[in-house]
């Protein structure tokens, strides 16, 4: 995580050389040359395959590239083999967007939010670009934790996955989880590398977490749209979900996280078990998390 133009682009350096080690010779066109020092594809072969100097290309993953043009940026993405969500990355980190000066006003949700959160019949969470909780249904108290009962500091996907033991054994496929968190970390790092609530959240977790600054020096991006939790409760035992990850209207920044497990299934009759207790958890809130 960084904040001024000129670590923006370290973070760039940082970014291409994990992707060029993770593309190997042969899947981008290169003859076999045998065995060799470093995994995936040397500079000089970017270079070539992009269709720029070896000098340059030396410089741009120094921070020293200057501002490089989509046309060059569409041809390393290609080269590199990235993935739309990582694509979206690389712009990010070398053509930063200009930002509006930071405001002081506490990001919650909108009123219309919270009454449509309160309509749902499955867990249901929002979320901000930082993984901050700013409101939960009582069914997502029921299965997830209760939200209300934790400080605010607590009150994040990201920390509670990687600094409560609790929370972090109630997710079967836990590394799995948390490479998708640090990818979505990553990602926001990208597009607001000036959060001040990401910086702090980051710095937490890699001076507490080993496994965070691992996974986090991977340069992994991630996007949450829809896939599976598996989880393990410890009342009623195994449930997957499936999650969908909504954008809100009247806050971009901010997300509708759905969890539904499928018609018929254990974790239906599960959640319905959860559902009678969940009356016994507060309702949605939101915190002082200052707008990035």
């Amino acid at each position: 995580m960084t904040t001024k133009p000129r670590q923006w682009k370290s973070e760039l350096g940082e970014f291409l050389q994990a992707r060029r080690a993770a593309v190997s010779p042969t899947s981008a066109g290169l003859p076999d040359a045998g065995r060799r020092r470093v995994p995936g594809l040397r500079r000089e072969e970017v270079a070539m395959l992009v269709g720029v100097s070896t000098d340059y290309y030396v410089r741009l993953e120094q921070g020293r590239g200057g501002r490089p043009t989509e046309a060059l940026l569409d041809s390393i993405a290609r080269v590199l083999q990235l993935d739309a969500t990582q694509r979206s990355h690389l712009y990010d980190l070398a053509r930063p967007r200009p930002r509006p000066a930071r405001r002081s006003a506490k990001e919650r949700m909108s009123e219309s939010t919270r009454e449509f959160l309160e309509t749902l019949s499955v867990p249901a969470l929002v979320m901000t670009r930082t993984m901050q909780v700013i409101g939960w249904n009582p069914l997502a108290c029921a299965m997830f934790t209760d939200y209300g009962a934790l400080p605010e500091s607590e009150r994040n996907s990201a920390w509670l996955l990687f600094l409560d033991e609790e929370i972090a054994a109630r997710h079967r496929d836990w590394e799995d989880s948390a490479r998708s968190t640090v990818g979505i970390l990553r990602k926001t790092a990208g597009e607001d590398p000036d959060n001040p609530q990401l910086s702090a959240l980051v710095g937490e977790l890699a001076v507490r977490s080993e496994t965070f600054r691992r996974l986090w020096a991977e340069h992994h991006v991630f996007e949450k749209s829809t896939g599976i939790n598996r989880m393990r409760h410890p009342d009623v035992g195994d449930v997957d979900l499936t999650y969908i990850a909504w954008t809100t209207p009247d806050a971009p920044n901010q997300m509708l996280v759905t969890y539904m497990a499928k018609p018929g299934s254990k974790s239906a009759e599960a959640l319905h078990i959860l559902g009678s207790m969940a009356s016994s958890y507060g309702g949605s809130d939101s915190t002082d998390l200052h707008i990035g």
